[in-house]
């Protein structure tokens, strides 16, 4: 479900499961307390554009930040503009393909769901 404010959506929201994955990948990282993720897009992909993330504790001047479960989710001005609404979840079942984006502004995706085009 994504994040509004006034009826306004705010960037990228994480599922729990999501948070869960993050908190698990930041510990393996020794990454502390205060985890966060950075979500960006970069050119690349088969399809023009792919998602790029990092766990991090740096929250720079510029991102934008929401904070769900526990997660600072920061997005960069440029790929803020791509991922308005986008939802993260994690998929680890029998056919699980790791993190997985549902992003609304996408006008084409690939077959493996990291590239998109708008």
């Amino acid at each position: 479900m994504a994040i509004t404010m006034d009826g306004i959506e705010l960037g990228v929201s994480i599922s729990e499961k999501a948070a869960e994955k993050i908190r698990y990948f930041a510990a393996k990282d020794g990454i502390g307390e205060d985890v966060g993720l950075r979500v960006a897009v970069k050119g690349g992909g088969c399809s023009g554009l792919t998602y790029d993330l990092k766990i991090t504790d740096e929250v720079l001047e510029t991102d934008k930040v929401v904070e769900q479960y526990g997660i600072k989710v920061m997005v960069d001005k440029k790929s803020y503009i791509y991922l308005v609404g986008t939802e993260l979840e994690f998929s680890d079942g029998l056919n699980g393909k790791g993190f997985v984006f549902t992003n609304p502004n996408a006008k084409k995706t690939c077959g493996c769901g990291t590239s998109f085009g708008v």
